[in-house]
């Protein structure tokens, strides 16, 4: 299958769509990113590589982190993990504090935001330089040493958080938050704030496309089973409260995050990132979306 053809075709496509769309602007270092970006990238797992438009153009990768913070918690905490969030799909907003309150400062799952917050004390509880131990891994599992944290946006996330800041306080009423509300916080800013590309971001999936496995190196970052398990969570929860919407039209397992990129993948065969910083309704990249429904549309590979 020749995928340089089929994401050439899509970005033709696709580009005009990149004027439609909002710009999350609640986050001022992000209003500063032109609206026009398209870029895309697939990585196979015999670390082929596919780009097509703005593939070489660090942006922040916000909530896409979690999937990061979900697996070095993970590979701490095994299933006792489960004891502090659930796995359901949330069907609420990202960031709801009604659907908090009803059941009692658990979180509905781990990409919602107060997920993402729990998980980020369990990574301040378990390591002994988290800020070092997250952004090594993420490092690692892109094979590129020079991705890092953005300061200015972390700060500029933290200006404007007030909600998290309730989620955390709420959850800590509950005893699910350990740690100072101050320091989760600050650590789940930074997390947000990290700096990819589409190739890296692809490159960095590969461990869930290779059950667990990182390719570049051969290190078992999670055994088949964890795998299976955020891959599942991805389908169902990964796409904010457009995950039903995103499975019937992608069918891959994904996360978006609000800087307007988005990342999927095939098991056992490739990864592909989409970034374009216009929104939908849903906080998720419009354009993005279109990319890889027409991905899986063209090549007719899903997961189902």
């Amino acid at each position: 299958m020749d995928f340089q053809e089929i994401i050439n075709r899509i970005y033709n496509e696709v580009k005009p769509m990149t004027v439609y769309g909002k710009i999350a602007d609640y986050i001022p270092a992000l209003q500063q990113v032109s609206s026009g970006h398209l870029g895309i990238s697939i990585q196979t797992l015999d670390k082929k590589s596919y780009c097509k438009g703005d593939c070489n153009i660090p942006f922040s990768i916000q909530s896409i982190s979690k999937v990061f913070g979900l697996t070095l918690a993970y590979s701490k905490l095994g299933s006792k993990l489960w004891d502090r969030m659930g796995k359901e799909p949330s069907g609420t907003s990202f960031n709801s504090l009604v659907q908090l309150e009803h059941e009692q400062g658990i979180p509905r799952n781990p990409f919602i935001n107060a997920g993402a917050l729990v998980v980020s004390d369990i990574i301040l509880s378990h390591c002994n330089d988290p800020y070092s131990e997250l952004i090594d891994f993420v490092r690692e599992v892109c094979n590129d040493p020079n991705v890092n944290y953005n300061d200015s946006v972390a700060a500029s996330e933290k200006e404007t958080g007030d909600r998290n800041y309730a989620l955390a306080y709420f959850m800590k009423s509950y005893g699910n938050i350990k740690n100072p509300v101050e320091d989760v916080l600050s650590f789940y800013f930074k997390q947000c704030s990290i700096e990819m590309d589409c190739r890296n971001l692809a490159r960095s999936f590969l461990y869930l496309v290779n059950h667990g496995t990182n390719p570049f190196i051969g290190k078992n970052i999670l055994n088949a089973s964890q795998t299976k398990r955020i891959s599942a969570l991805m389908i169902t929860s990964g796409m904010y409260n457009e995950a039903g919407d995103f499975a019937y039209r992608v069918g891959l397992p994904g996360k978006s995050g609000v800087g307007g990129g988005i990342v999927a993948f095939i098991p056992q065969k490739l990864s592909i990132a989409v970034w374009s910083p216009a929104l939908n309704m849903s906080g998720n990249s419009l354009a993005g979306i279109e990319v890889l429904e027409r991905f899986t549309s063209y090549t007719g590979d899903s997961v189902f």
